[in-house]
């Protein structure tokens, strides 16, 4: 007899940035992952993580997540005292950090976090290559945006 596979009814998906979304453009990404504490896979596993501040920092050839917020959950956390907003390392291959440091420095992009979720039981982060957007590339976005949401709707109902 042949047993059926699980079926993934969960989103393996932690946080999502949305914000970023709105004040950069995203010219590329690349997934990396993040070194936690114990109490901080305890406190993603309920989704408790807040990425709306946060942003990577590359220092002595590292990416550092600077801002991003894991709340402690009372019951993980009762022997030591969690700082939520510390300073996290970030996994990538050195030629992925070199790369991204140069377009840091001679194409003036900021590098952002994403989003954050599992794979394999791992926490990973997706990072961005981001450049900021001025308020008329805003509201040129906002005016695309609400034509595809208007074009979707008369094409469904004719």
């Amino acid at each position: 007899m042949v047993s059926k596979k699980k079926s993934k009814t969960s989103d393996n998906t932690i946080a999502t940035n949305r914000v970023v979304r709105h004040d950069y453009s995203i010219e590329d990404d690349l997934e990396v992952g993040i070194v936690l504490e114990g109490w901080e896979v305890k406190s993603l596993r309920n989704n408790n993580l807040q990425l709306k501040e946060s942003y990577v920092m590359a220092k002595n050839g590292e990416l550092w997540l600077i801002g991003a917020h894991i709340s402690a959950l009372n019951t993980a956390s009762t022997h030591i005292s969690p700082i939520a907003t510390r300073t996290r390392k970030l996994l990538a291959h050195q030629r992925e950090i070199n790369r991204l440091m140069a377009m840091v420095d001679r194409k003036g992009y900021t590098i952002v976090a994403l989003s954050a979720y599992w794979i394999r039981g791992r926490a990973k982060i997706k990072l961005g290559m981001a450049k900021g957007k001025k308020s008329h590339d805003k509201r040129a976005s906002e005016k695309d945006r609400d034509w595809q949401r208007d074009k979707s709707r008369i094409m469904k109902h004719s």
